[in-house]
């Protein structure tokens, strides 16, 4: 029988620089022999992908804490049963941008949710299927939406189920102050949790790589 495989997620706000971070990590755990799967939230299912764009698009009618958390688990459940959970049982590595540490940050922290609830939709649809690694990547927000600005003027990055290149989504046009709170939140949750090792995001794109690679080195090893 195989051995069943390790969950890495990957956890950042805008800006932080995750479609990168991603990549390298897919390449340094390939380059050991590691069979990898990729995954992202919401999303990594054909189902998963539709409730991304339903959530991450800007309406008159915005949806309420709750609304739009219930969406984001549907999307997990989905994940997990579908992807997360058939590649740790074949053995394989599975890497997600994003799980339920960004719940956390977003609807509790950003929106005021309470976080029993975050918590408790964890335990309905996760269980035993945490992280067994997470990786926070670090950013002051006012510098990670300038690069998400940027990002999205230029239309470079990953798709993110927008109408058109050069829209921001429902996320990125959040105020200052809403990612100030994310950021807190993730602090905090890195602070309580072992598992999470905090990088900052802040600098260059060598020194990032550099410090991705040396957890990694860490981990594997």
């Amino acid at each position: 029988m195989r051995a069943r495989g390790r969950f890495i997620s990957l956890e950042g706000a805008e800006g932080a620089g995750k479609t990168t971070a991603m990549d390298c990590l897919r390449r340094a755990l390939v380059a050991r022999g590691l069979r990898v799967v990729t995954t992202r939230e919401p999303g990594g299912t054909p189902f998963g992908e539709d409730v991304r764009k339903l959530l991450l698009a800007r309406r008159a009618d915005a949806a309420a804490p709750l609304a739009e958390t219930l969406l984001v688990f549907a999307a997990r459940a989905q994940n997990v049963a579908a992807v997360i959970e058939p590649a740790l049982r074949r053995g394989d590595w599975v890497l997600c941008d994003r799980y339920t540490d960004s719940t956390f940050a977003y609807q509790c922290g950003g929106s005021g949710l309470e976080a029993g609830v975050v918590s408790r939709l964890a335990e309905l649809t996760h269980a035993n299927c945490w992280p067994d690694l997470t990786i926070y990547l670090d950013v002051p927000p006012r510098l990670g939406l300038e690069r998400a600005a940027a990002r999205a003027e230029g239309g470079i990055g990953k798709d993110t189920g927008k109408a058109a290149v050069g829209e921001v989504d429902r996320f990125e046009a959040e105020s200052l102050g809403f990612f100030e709170r994310v950021r807190a939140c993730y602090r905090q949750r890195a602070a309580d949790h072992d598992r999470i090792v905090t990088i900052d995001a802040s600098q260059g794109l060598i020194n990032v790589r550099e410090a991705l690679l040396a957890v990694v080195e860490r981990f594997v090893g």
